[in-house]
Order: C-alpha cells, then sequence, then structure tokens
C-alpha cells in the first residue's frame, strides 16, 4: 500500500512539475517576441500600430509573423501594413532599422 502512495505522489508532482515548465516557456516564448519591437507593442492583424509600429517590426496575421511594411493593402491608409513573411520579398544586403529590408512582393 505505501508503494502506491509514494508512487501517487511521485506521479503528482511530475505533472504539476511539467505544468510550471509549459507555462514557464510560454511566457519566455512571448517576452522574446516582445522583445523583437524593442518593447513596442507586437501587432496582431493587417494593419500595424499607428504611430508606434516602426518599419520591419515583426507582427502577427493570420496565425502567421510577418513585417510591418508599407504597401497599399488592407486598407491601413496612413498605418504601415502587416504582410505575411510568405509574401515578403527580402534583401539581406539592405539593412532597414537593423533588420533586411522586406517588401510586398509584386502579385502577392
Amino acid at each position: 500500500m505505501k508503494f502506491t502512495i509514494l508512487t501517487s505522489l511521485f506521479l503528482t508532482a511530475l505533472s504539476v512539475n511539467a505544468a510550471v515548465i509549459e507555462s514557464d516557456t510560454s511566457v519566455l516564448r512571448r517576452d522574446i517576441f516582445a522583445r523583437q519591437n524593442a518593447g513596442r507593442p507586437v501587432p496582431n492583424g493587417a494593419c500595424c500600430v499607428a504611430n508606434t509600429s516602426l518599419k520591419q517590426d515583426v507582427c502577427k496575421v493570420n496565425g502567421q509573423t510577418g513585417r510591418c511594411v508599407p504597401a497599399g493593402v488592407n486598407n491601413c491608409g496612413e498605418r504601415l501594413t502587416c504582410i505575411e513573411d510568405s509574401r515578403l520579398t527580402c534583401n539581406a544586403k539592405v539593412l532597414e532599422r537593423g533588420r533586411p529590408l522586406c517588401r510586398l512582393r509584386q502579385g502577392a
């Protein structure tokens, strides 16, 4: 009987520890994603944050990561547009705000 109680306590402690580790990693992941923009908010949606987001800031749109770039799509008006990475053409030799220069690919 003592063996089963000990085993049950061990398994409970193990599952609690796993839950804590999982929540810690999700917090770390969120912190790393937030630091991508030097403390500015990470936009989530078709348009970047007005008067806050800068060119080449990281953003999220349609569940994918992207960049805030000037583009005349998504009806963002004067704001930068969040474009998915798969629709961008980037030039690693040209840096803009410390990141490779990316623009919306023609026809994308």
